[in-house]
């Protein structure tokens, strides 16, 4: 199934635990390797991201696990600040 890039865009991202992250503002792309790079990351939930610090995060894509209605990442230990995702 085929979709468009822009698709993305605004979706909701979860953790595979159920953890809200943030939404999708938008796409970094490697336009030589033809493919994405990564998810900008942005509305950061405030329990696992220091939003003083940062507008928004990049995830690299490689730690997507499933796109549809929302984008769920792999569980990866200490990715934010806390046990949020253990």
């Amino acid at each position: 199934m085929r979709t468009q890039i822009t698709d993305l865009i605004g979706l909701r991202v979860y953790t595979e635990s159920g953890v809200y992250v943030g939404e999708v503002e938008d796409i970094v792309l490697d336009i030589d390797a033809k493919r994405i790079d990564g998810l900008a990351i942005g509305s950061l939930n405030k329990d696992l991201i220091d939003v003083k610090k940062h507008k928004g995060i990049r995830i690299p894509y490689r730690l997507v696990k499933s796109v549809s209605d929302v984008v769920v990442l792999r569980n990866i230990p200490a990715m934010f600040k806390g046990s949020q995702m253990e």
